[in-house]
């Protein structure tokens, strides 16, 4: 059985045991996705979209309960970013469970 997680009252299995999943999260190396960026002092530091203040993980979040066009009028982010940080996501969580893989 997989982790429960709740993201604005939307109850999810994550479907990874909790520490399989903990890995999962810790394993992406998101400085490797050129969407995104981290600077020290800006969001406290977080990983977000590339020249905004929105957190990765927000988007991730919402996506739990809410489909990609509640989404994208909700954050000045464009599908085209929101699609190439999940692509870039899955690949690396394939890469994590199949190192063969690894883009």
């Amino acid at each position: 059985m997989g982790i429960g997680i709740i993201f604005g009252g939307c109850e999810r299995d994550s479907g990874y045991a909790e520490g399989e999943r903990r890995f999962a999260i810790t394993a992406l190396d998101w400085s490797q996705c050129a969407e995104v960026e981290r600077i020290p002092g800006k969001v406290s530091g977080a990983w977000v979209f590339r020249g905004t203040r929105v957190p990765v993980s927000a988007i991730f979040e919402n996506l739990k309960c809410s489909p990609m066009d509640e989404i994208l009028e909700n954050f000045p982010v464009s599908r085209e970013q929101v699609q190439a940080v999940l692509d870039f996501a899955a690949r690396s969580a394939e890469a994590t469970r199949d190192p063969s893989r690894a883009a």
